[in-house]
């Protein structure tokens, strides 16, 4: 499935060369020279997948890493780095990487990779299997919300995805665009957005969410929905 890669990598000619392999694989890519900018891509914008080189100017990889996990615990990391030494392997692995790949490189090598971890990506678990609100707390492996007062409601298995999806990448808003893609598994253009919109009417309604001023899944002007 195309995806979104940011590539983090100070080596002008190694990053062209992942981009254009990238890019005839199908894929759409960011690209950041130096640290700086891959902290600011990787806090703030939406990708799929980001391969990470460890030694770049302004911000360690390892640094990058660290916040990633901290912002956005689901998002696939692959390290790209000529480091091989075990130490950093196991560093960058304990940080929440994905896979390792040491530099050189094949192409058709790091495709593969890339594609191998993007399989595992798309539904792989929350931290944890119950989530905390306000007003109530989440069990995901039963899908059902259990309320202070002994109440429940129980969720349907797309509405509990939406959930799961928005609780992985708390503190952002999702666009609709990307929940279709990333929880129904289909293109924007197939499917009116407004499907997006009733499932998170519905989870409002069952989450007991206040519909016309939301404090659970909240409404981000021209981006999409938020969990607060």
């Amino acid at each position: 499935m195309p995806a979104t890669i940011l590539v983090v990598e100070d080596d002008a000619a190694i990053r062209r060369g992942i981009l254009d392999a990238l890019k005839f694989a199908g894929h759409t890519t960011l690209e950041a020279g130096d640290g700086e900018k891959g902290m600011k891509l990787a806090l703030s914008s939406h990708f799929d997948l980001m391969l990470l080189d460890l030694v770049l100017p302004h911000a360690s990889g390892f640094d990058i890493l660290k916040a990633l996990r901290r912002e956005r615990p689901g998002t696939p990391v692959i390290i790209l780095s000529a480091r091989g030494e075990e130490n950093d392997r196991v560093r960058g692995l304990r940080l929440g990487a994905d896979d390792y790949v040491v530099k050189p490189f094949s192409v058709r090598e790091l495709l593969a990779r890339v594609e191998a971890v993007l399989r595992r990506a798309p539904e792989r678990q929350p931290v944890s299997e119950t989530l905390t609100l306000t007003a109530a707390t989440i069990d995901f492996g039963q899908s059902v919300a259990r309320f202070d007062n002994g109440e429940s409601a129980e969720l349907s298995e797309r509405e509990r995805d939406v959930l799961r999806y928005l609780a992985l990448n708390r503190g952002r808003p999702v666009s609709r665009e990307e929940l279709l893609q990333r929880v129904w598994h289909i293109e924007n253009k197939q499917t009116e957005t407004r499907t997006v919109d009733m499932h998170i009417a519905n989870l409002r309604h069952k989450l007991r969410d206040d519909a016309e001023s939301p404090r659970v899944i909240v409404t981000v002007r021209g981006k999409g929905y938020q969990l607060a």
